[in-house]
C-alpha cells in the first residue's frame, strides 16, 4: 500500500502556536515535490509536544490539503493503549487514511504485552496500520516475532512496519516469516539503500522534510533496480541525513527549511531547542552538496 519518500513532517510554530498556513503549503511542496504520502504528527512533527487538541487538527488539516493527492499516515500512537484507541478514532475523523503506532514507551511492556496493546487496537479500528518501532526512543523493541505474529492475526489491518531499529537483518527474517506482500519501510534515511536489496519498498524519512523531490528521485531509482543512479543520490543526500541528527531533532530540519522558506519559521517545542552554531554549520555543508537551498 505504500511505498517511496515519505515526509514524517515537521510542523510549523509560529509564536507558540501552530502556524496553519505554513503547514498548507509545506504539504503542498511536498505533494508537488514527488512524497507519496504524508505523515502529521510522527517524531519529527514533535507529537510528543502537541496538546490533544492541536495533535488532532494538524492530521485534520494533512488530511484536508493532501485532498486525496497522497495518503496521509496518521501518527496516533501513545504509551497508554486508550489513549492510542482515542487519537485513532480522532484520526479517523479528520481523513487520515492510515495510522502510525509507535512502540509504547516508557512503560517497557514485554512482547506479550506488545500483542496484546496492538491487538487491541487493531480490532477497534477500519484503518490500515503501521507498526513503529524505534527502539532508540522508546526502549521497547517490537521483537520480529512479534511483528510477524502481529501481521498473521491481522493480515488486513496490520499490514506494514516502519523499521527504526537500525537492524537490516530484520528486514529478511520480517520477510520470510510475514511474506513479501507485508510493506516494510525503514525509518533510517542513511540506511534505505541497503533496505531496498533486502526488501524495503520505502522510507518514512526525516530528510525528505528537506529534499522531497532528491528523495523522491532517490526512491525511485532505487526501487526501479537502478542502483547507480541510486547510490549517486545517496551520496548527494548522505551528508543531509546525517546533518538532520547534529542536534535534537527537528531543529535541524526546521533550520533547513527556514533557510529554504521565509513562511517557515525554526521555532520549536521545548524541551527542544533552536540548533547550535556547529549543527547549522552542518545543514549549511549538507545543503550545498545536495544543491539545495
Amino acid at each position: 500500500m505504500f511505498s517511496g519518500s515519505i515526509p514524517a513532517l515537521a510542523t510549523p510554530f509560529k509564536d507558540g502556536q501552530v502556524d496553519e498556513d505554513a503547514y498548507r503549503k509545506f504539504i503542498d511542496w511536498q505533494i508537488e515535490s514527488g512524497s507519496s504520502a504524508l505523515v502529521p504528527c510522527g517524531t519529527t512533527g514533535e507529537s510528543a509536544t502537541l496538546d490533544n487538541d492541536e495533535h488532532h487538527r494538524v492530521i485534520g488539516i494533512c488530511a484536508e490539503q493532501a485532498a486525496g493527492r497522497v495518503k496521509v499516515i496518521a501518527g496516533a500512537g501513545s504509551n497508554d493503549t486508550q489513549t492510542a484507541l482515542w487519537h485513532m478514532k480522532e484520526a479517523q475523523i479528520a481523513g487520515a487514511d492510515a495510522l502510525l503506532l509507535v512502540a509504547p514507551y516508557y512503560n517497557r511492556p514485554s512482547q506479550a504485552g506488545l500483542l496484546a496493546h496492538f491487538s487491541y487496537l487493531a480490532e477497534r479500528t477500519d484503518l490500515p496500520i503501521v507498526l513503529y518501532n524505534v527502539p532508540g526512543r522508546t526502549v521497547t523493541d517490537i521483537l520480529p516475532d512479534t511483528v510477524i505474529e502481529l501481521h498473521r492475526r491481522f493480515p488486513d489491518r496490520i499490514i506494514a512496519l516502519k523499521d527504526a531499529s537500525g537492524d537490516l537483518s530484520r528486514v529478511v527474517t520480517q520477510r520470510m516469516g510475514a511474506g513479501p506482500d507485508f510493506c516494510q519501510l525503514s525509518g533510517d534515511d542513511p540506511l534505505v539503500l541497503a533496505g531496498y536489496a533486502l526488501g524495503q519498498v520505502g522510507c518514512i524519512s526525516v530528510t525528505a522534510n528537506v529534499a522531497p523531490k532528491l528523495c523522491a528521485d532517490f526512491h525511485a531509482a532505487a526501487a526501479s533496480g537502478d542502483y547507480a543512479t541510486a547510490r549517486g543520490l545517496n551520496e548527494r543526500l548522505y551528508p543531509l541525513h546525517k546533518a538532520m541528527f547534529a542536534d535534537a531533532s527537528p531543529a535541524p530540519a526546521k533550520y533547513a527549511l527556514s533557510r529554504m522558506f521565509d513562511w517557515f519559521s525554526p521555532e520549536v517545542r521545548l524541551p527542544i531547542v533552536q540548533c547550535s552554531d556547529a549543527a547549522k554549520a552542518a545543514v549549511d555543508a549538507a545543503m550545498e552538496i545536495a544543491g539545495i537551498g
